[in-house]
């Protein structure tokens, strides 16, 4: 079995989550679980960032120890892995013991490798992005100096400092993008970071000496590792990457799924650190677009976070987490709107999949004693329907596959209209006894499809095809793609169970 390492970002504990998170989450776990069916053997990493000064800060304010902070906030996120249903095999935080040592040996590493040196720090910093800023980048409003690619107030900031030799890997990047013409997507994302690296490195200050809270530098306690380099290890920490060789076959990491907002982080520092250790760098970075509410970014001064948990309670998981990977391009940014959500539920789901599924076995229930009918399909219409699943399935697979996700579920819905539409012309419920094997094979031709495509939708909405999969019987070793043919067809007069409606209309 092929293995599949991917990742989220691991987010930054200084508040509690928002729609953002969510997201990143969604669509990583999205991403894991379809590769599961495909046959993959997945390991799925998220987890929480609790370093720096911005943390230090956010603790004082409470009066709590960073530590007891971190292990407060952070609980919300683990919190909300369960409530969005992740099927995440672990969760890393960076005040892990196996964290802080993976850190401190990659430190070690490339200090041998003299890829490290101390010096002066002089320069603008953003606490709330943790990040540095060039000249070009900071501009002045109302009296305050901000950056011009976060909007972030930044600070001069003069210090000791040690420095990793970025400037030295300018050109070795640009080859390695030119090698590796898939590391960055989307494409957009991608010119605007070989723009960047070609305008010029410059070293990069990767330590602190002004807080405390973090890890500390081998054999100079003096300094605080700076929070990228910290954090930016933890894809490796969690796999215990220089000792453990077993766990070390996930990597170099498939995808690390992100918000554009830190691709500069992971396609620049990232792969430039792992060079520089004589480490492979991941073979995708993936940076998708905001969640935007209604039609501006989501910020706490404009008073318009949206709160996922609020959004699930309103309108149900399964219908968000399909909401998010249909109507939003992957990779662009995107909105939710109350009226675009009842929209997308009501017309896809409760319409279109659910209605399908409810009209066909109320049939079975009513009329066949709840068995699946004993038939063998063999008109072209009925053909064409019982293999419009296999027809498609590898132009699916190939769309997924690129992470057109939305186009990959507005293929699948357009199949299911295709079957709605069978049903309507050959209307099973009003065929006489004279016709009921006619009836039987519609019953059974639609059953099957929508076997199929329960498979399918599994990575979007796998509380929903888990319902529908189970009162069709099918095994759940039987749940794969591999599976998507006749020699797995549902079996004849096997039991199906009631269900409730799997979609109410909003």
């Amino acid at each position: 079995m092929k293995n599949f390492y991917l990742t989220t970002p691991i987010y930054y504990p200084s508040a509690k989550p928002h729609m953002g998170h969510a997201y990143s989450s969604i669509s990583t776990d999205v991403i894991a679980r379809f590769k599961r069916i495909e046959g993959y053997n997945v390991n799925f990493l998220t987890g929480t960032d609790e370093h720096g000064l911005k943390i230090q800060r956010a603790a004082e304010q409470q009066k709590k120890d960073p530590k007891s902070f971190c292990d407060e906030i952070s609980k919300n996120f683990i919190d909300l892995a369960k409530k969005l249903n992740l099927s995440n095999t672990d969760f890393i935080r960076t005040t892990e013991d196996r964290h802080k040592k993976t850190v401190s040996k990659l430190w070690n590493i490339l200090e041998e490798k003299n890829e490290i040196y101390i010096s002066k720090y002089s320069g603008w910093y953003s606490v709330s992005d943790e990040a540095f800023y060039n000249e070009d980048e900071i501009e002045t409003k109302s009296d305050a100096k901000i950056s011009k690619v976060s909007g972030s107030k930044v600070e001069w900031m003069e210090e000791e400092s040690y420095f990793f030799r970025l400037s030295k890997w300018q050109k070795p990047l640009l080859k390695y993008y030119e090698d590796n013409p898939d590391f960055i997507a989307p494409v957009s994302r991608k010119n605007e970071v070989i723009s960047f690296v070609k305008s010029g490195l410059k070293d990069l200050s990767i330590s602190r000496t002004s807080f405390k809270w973090g890890i500390l530098v081998p054999n100079n306690n003096k300094h605080v590792i700076y929070v990228w380099l910290d954090a930016l290890t933890n894809y490796i920490s969690a796999l215990d990457y220089f000792e453990n060789k077993n766990k070390n076959q996930f990597w170099p990491a498939d995808v690390h799924i992100i918000g554009k907002d830190i691709i500069r982080f992971h396609c620049v520092y990232w792969p430039a650190f792992l060079l520089a250790a004589g480490i492979n760098p991941p073979k995708k970075v993936f940076a998708h677009g905001w969640i935007l509410s209604g039609e501006e970014k989501m910020s706490k001064s404009k008073g318009n976070i949206l709160d996922p948990l609020e959004i699930i309670e309103n309108y149900g998981l399964d219908e968000i987490r399909y909401y998010l990977m249909k109507e939003v391009i992957y990779g662009e940014d995107g909105k939710i709107t109350p009226e675009n959500l009842i929209n997308c539920i009501n017309s896809d789901l409760a319409n279109n999949i659910g209605n399908l599924y409810q009209r066909i076995s109320s049939i079975v229930h009513n009329k066949l004693n709840s068995l699946i009918p004993l038939c063998k399909p063999k008109d072209n219409s009925d053909l064409k329907i019982l293999n419009l699943v296999e027809d498609n399935l590898d132009l699916l697979i190939r769309t997924f596959n690129k992470y057109e996700i939305h186009n990959y579920l507005k293929n699948i819905i357009q199949l299911c209209s295709e079957v709605n539409k069978y049903v309507n012309d050959s209307a099973p419920w009003s065929l006489k006894d004279d016709n009921l094997e006619k009836r039987n094979i519609i019953i059974y031709t639609v059953l099957e499809f929508i076997r199929k495509i329960s498979i399918l939708l599994q990575p979007i909405i796998p509380e929903k095809t888990k319902i529908i999969l189970d009162s069709l019987n099918v095994h759940e070793d039987e749940r794969f793609i591999k599976n998507i043919n006749k020699n797995f067809s549902i079996k004849s007069e096997i039991k199906i169970q009631k269900i409730n409606i799997l979609f109410k209309k909003q």
